[in-house]
């Protein structure tokens, strides 16, 4: 008869905890997840941070924590959390037990192996009884973001042109006169301004005389980068690892841009991964926000076409200024490029094609 007794309060006590659970177990229940940075280059590590909070008096046993992450993110050191990755995604899952009015944290190191946006948008929260008898389910929503920076190309790789982009070196090619670089005298020519006149150059050789102003770079280079990996292409890129080379290369360009202090842009008929549709265009600048939104501008960026190539270059030749370097990195070189490329001669710009083919050397042309 005891023994009848025993088996109805074990039955009892079974299920009145399982309502217990059911009911409390995600009761005043948080969970938080971050990372220790907001941005950081290809290959870096950062941190993941979880924190779960328990603000109620009933444990809780064991609860689990998944989420879908994507594949660019390495983790490491697995301890008391499962990772199944597959190309593009990975399912993260994490085992948590937590005592009445207590908070554990815990940190994972992560190696960010691909440039891009990494969004932490939800995770499932899944906690039951002490029996494993019964379940409960919720989903959280997360509002976290890391920005993974394409590697720039050291400046070796670059292979750029001798003639351009050295700061205040004087070069020899079509750049303005610059007022204030007077490297001789020469004749007096008819549309030479009365200002320029060399008095002291006049007197000695008898003849009227002007100052001889030397060239100097113009301090503007816009970097248009095309996605199509082949001509012709319409929306798929078939060789994705090429054209994340030439992200590099522009990355590079843009940082050695940046040090030698000038004015620089970012243009590409990829898209921004929240605006499809849309070339991407960051107009000319200088300075390191710039550089950090140029940056940010190749990590958001979606290898997808929103207009052809040709079509943004000509776009292009009616957005720059006067005189502007346009280095344009691109697998390939077409009838229709080349066409693009003669209007933005015609306009006064220097054009330079970096060839990202297979290669995928920077030969620039």
């Amino acid at each position: 008869m005891a023994i009848h007794w025993l088996l109805l309060c074990a039955l009892i006590v079974v299920f009145v905890q399982r309502l217990l659970f059911r009911y409390m177990g995600l009761k005043r229940l948080t969970y938080m997840r971050s990372f220790n940075k907001r941005s950081c280059y290809a290959d870096d590590h950062v941190e993941m941070v979880e924190q779960l909070v328990n603000r109620k008096r009933l444990p809780v046993p064991w609860l689990r924590v998944e989420s879908l992450l994507p594949s660019g993110l390495k983790f490491e050191g697995q301890f008391n959390f499962e990772v199944s990755s597959g190309q593009y995604y990975q399912n993260h899952s994490s085992l948590f037990s937590l005592k009445g009015y207590k908070q554990l944290t815990r940190r994972h190191n992560v190696q960010c192996t691909k440039r891009g946006c990494y969004r932490l948008e939800s995770a499932s929260l899944t906690c039951g009884d002490l029996f494993g008898f019964y379940r409960v389910w919720h989903q959280v929503k997360l509002s976290e973001q890391l920005l993974v920076y394409p590697l720039p190309l050291d400046r070796e790789e670059l292979e750029l042109p001798s003639s351009s982009w050295m700061g205040e070196v004087a070069v020899k090619r079509w750049i303005v006169h610059d007022p204030f670089v007077i490297s001789g005298a020469r004749p007096y020519q008819s549309g030479d301004p009365l200002k320029d006149i060399n008095w002291q150059a006049t007197a000695r050789a008898g003849s009227l005389q002007v100052h001889k102003h030397d060239f100097t770079a113009d301090y503007r280079l816009m970097i248009m980068l095309n996605i199509e990996d082949h001509e012709g292409m319409w929306e798929t890129v078939n060789d994705s690892e090429r054209i994340e080379y030439g992200i590099r290369y522009a990355a590079g360009a843009a940082q050695f841009a940046a040090e030698q202090g000038l004015e620089f842009g970012f243009a590409s008929n990829g898209h921004d991964i929240d605006s499809p549709g849309m070339p991407i265009i960051e107009p000319l600048s200088a300075g390191g926000e710039q550089l950090e939104g140029t940056l940010t501008a190749m990590a958001r960026l979606s290898i997808a076409r929103s207009i052809p190539f040709d079509v943004l270059v000509e776009q292009m030749a009616n957005r720059l200024p006067d005189r502007c370097d346009v280095v344009i990195v691109s697998a390939f070189w077409s009838e229709k490029l080349e066409s693009a490329a003669e209007r933005l001669r015609s306009e006064g710009h220097g054009v330079y094609w970096v060839n990202i083919g297979i290669e995928k050397e920077g030969a620039a042309a």
